[in-house]
């Protein structure tokens, strides 16, 4: 089944899959570009999104330049039956920038996972301390970055084509 994209959507696609400006519009600016109004570039994003020609746009945050230097990966033990409760408590947090569920397997049942970013390991511990604490789970490790090797988002459209 073929997508039809229009030249415009093609035109703001790939104007938001690169890093969005850094101003206090950054929207505004986009539209700015392209020639349309703000308004008009919200509402295509919005359109493209409930047409499931756009599903998520996603935010690459770059934490070692931003100053977090110990980033861990909480793995967790969660029964199933707590996974929504556990999973918005660890969501709820600043230093979290994201939560998600994997399968367990014999040799590795923790089932969700937290990346932590702080400015010190204690930073890092701290949190998965604390919702330690307010969830009663116990049963948890938290793996450690050692460098970062890959960080882009996907292309679908580009100046070549």
């Amino acid at each position: 089944m073929e997508i039809e994209i229009s030249q415009l959507d093609q035109e703001i696609i790939k104007a938001v899959q690169e890093d969005l400006p850094l101003v206090e519009r950054p929207y505004q600016k986009i539209a700015d570009e392209l020639g349309i109004t703000e308004e008009k570039l919200l509402a295509r994003l919005k359109s493209l999104n409930e047409e499931g020609k756009l599903r998520r746009m996603g935010l690459i945050l770059y934490h070692r330049q931003a100053g977090y230097q110990f980033n861990g990966m909480g793995a967790w033990i969660v029964p199933a039956e707590r996974r929504d409760e556990v999973g918005e408590l660890m969501a709820s947090y600043e230093e979290i920038s994201h939560v998600y569920e994997r399968p367990t397997y014999p040799d590795w049942p923790y089932n969700l996972f937290s990346m932590i970013h702080g400015h010190s390991q204690a930073d890092v511990e701290e949190v998965a301390r604390q919702i330690s604490e307010k969830t009663g789970i116990t049963d948890y490790t938290i793996l450690y970055s050692t460098e970062e090797l890959k960080k882009i988002s996907m292309k679908y459209f580009s100046e070549d084509e």
